[in-house]
């Protein structure tokens, strides 16, 4: 959830890579801690209100201007990829709107 009126949704395993993508590049490591937790815990739900200001300030950046070229480069290929990045781009013009 970016805010209450911008939510994303995408299956379990696109999920936890964007969160692990987050939890591997920000800087502060708390907020990094509590991302892999959701990860390793299956929680399955980011709000980014929960994290500090300046880690959320990141995250937004990080998924606006980083996700989906990391996403093409490292997720894997074949037919489906397409449509994933489709999703990751989604959500990267969604953080694009938050600033």
């Amino acid at each position: 959830m970016l805010r209450p009126d911008l939510d994303w949704s995408a299956g379990g395993g696109l999920f936890y890579w964007t969160v692990d993508f987050l939890a591997d590049r920000l800087s502060d490591p708390e907020a990094a801690a509590y991302l892999r937790e959701i990860s390793r815990e299956n929680l399955g739900s980011l709000w980014l209100a929960e994290l500090p200001p300046g880690a959320r300030a990141q995250a937004v950046e990080l998924l606006r201007d980083q996700l989906v070229p990391a996403g093409d480069r490292d997720l894997p290929g074949g037919e489906g990829k397409a449509a994933v990045l489709d999703r990751l781009r989604e959500l990267a013009e969604m953080a694009g709107r938050l600033g």
